[in-house]
C-alpha cells in the first residue's frame, strides 16, 4: 500500500518525505559503496520524493559509471538518499535508505521483500551469485 513516509538524516538537518509502497519491494546491491555502507533502499521515481529541508547541508559523491549521486549530510555523515539515472532499471530515480524512514515500523521493514542487484558488475537488474553477506 502506498504511504507517505517522513525521513531524515541522523542529526535532522536533512528532512524529506516520500511516497513508498514497502510491500512492493526494497533493494540491496553488491557494488562497492552499497556493500561498505550496508545500503538497503527503495527506488522511486523523482516525483515521489520531496526534499523538505537541508539542501544546503548536503554533500555529494559520485564514482565509477557516474550514473548515481550519493548525497549525505555534511554534519552527521548520514546518507538518507541518492539519485541517478540508469536506463536498465527505469531511468531517473531517487534511492531512499529505508533505515532513514522515521515513521516506518519495525514490522513494515521486516515484512518488506528484498531484491538484490548485481551492481558490482553494473547489472543491477540481475541477482548476483552470492548474496548471503549482503
Amino acid at each position: 500500500m502506498l504511504k507517505t513516509y517522513q525521513g531524515s538524516c541522523h542529526c535532522g538537518a536533512i528532512g524529506f518525505e516520500a511516497d513508498i509502497d514497502l510491500a512492493a519491494g526494497t533493494n540491496k546491491c553488491n557494488c562497492s559503496i552499497c556493500t561498505k555502507r550496508r545500503n538497503w533502499n527503495v527506488l522511486l521515481k523523482p516525483d515521489a520524493f520531496r526534499l523538505l529541508q537541508g539542501e544546503d547541508s548536503m554533500s555529494s559523491y559520485a564514482f565509477g559509471s557516474m550514473q548515481g549521486e550519493w548525497l549525505f549530510c555534511s554534519t552527521c555523515g548520514c546518507a538518507p538518499f541518492s539519485r541517478g539515472d540508469v536506463a536498465e532499471i527505469g531511468g531517473a530515480f531517487v534511492s531512499v535508505a529505508v533505515t532513514c524512514l522515521d515513521d516506518a515500523s519495525p514490522t513494515e521493514l521486516a515484512e518488506a521483500p528484498v531484491r538484490i542487484g548485481d551492481g558490482r558488475n553494473n547489472a543491477w537488474w540481475q541477482e548476483p551469485a552470492e548474496t548471503r553477506h549482503l
